[in-house]
């Protein structure tokens, strides 16, 4: 049985920072791209970082760009969400998937699990 669990987030003030964990378990990670996705009140899912299978690629949208970095520790089957300068618009619940392929996915339908979320919020 396949479970994503993300943790590490809450509430902050803007200009802060936060770290996002994300434990994968009944997987063997490395045979995963994984994605951070986030979903704010009212607006769709959108994708704010992915990476490769080994680590050595990444994206993430213009929106976060400089501010948000994924990482991946395969040998502790975690992936993280590392946020910085943080403002009131990234307030949002955060989720992290797994894609059952080597090379990045950035269409949040062809994600295969998905985590239950944690909670962002971000004060002005």
């Amino acid at each position: 049985q396949v479970q994503l669990e993300e943790s590490g987030g809450g509430l902050v003030q803007a200009g802060g920072s936060l770290r996002l964990s994300c434990a994968a378990s009944g997987l063997t990670l490395s045979w995963y791209a994984m994605g951070w996705f986030r979903q704010a009140p009212g607006k769709e899912r959108e994708l704010v970082a992915a990476i490769n299978y080994s680590g050595d690629t990444t994206y993430s949208p213009d929106s976060v760009k400089g501010r948000f970095t994924i990482s991946r520790d395969n040998t502790k089957n975690t992936v993280y969400l590392q946020m910085n300068s943080l403002k009131p618009e990234d307030t949002a619940v955060y989720y992290c998937a797994a894609v059952r392929r080597l090379i990045i996915v950035t269409t949040a339908h062809r994600y295969d699990y998905w985590g239950q979320g944690t909670q962002v919020t971000v004060s002005s």
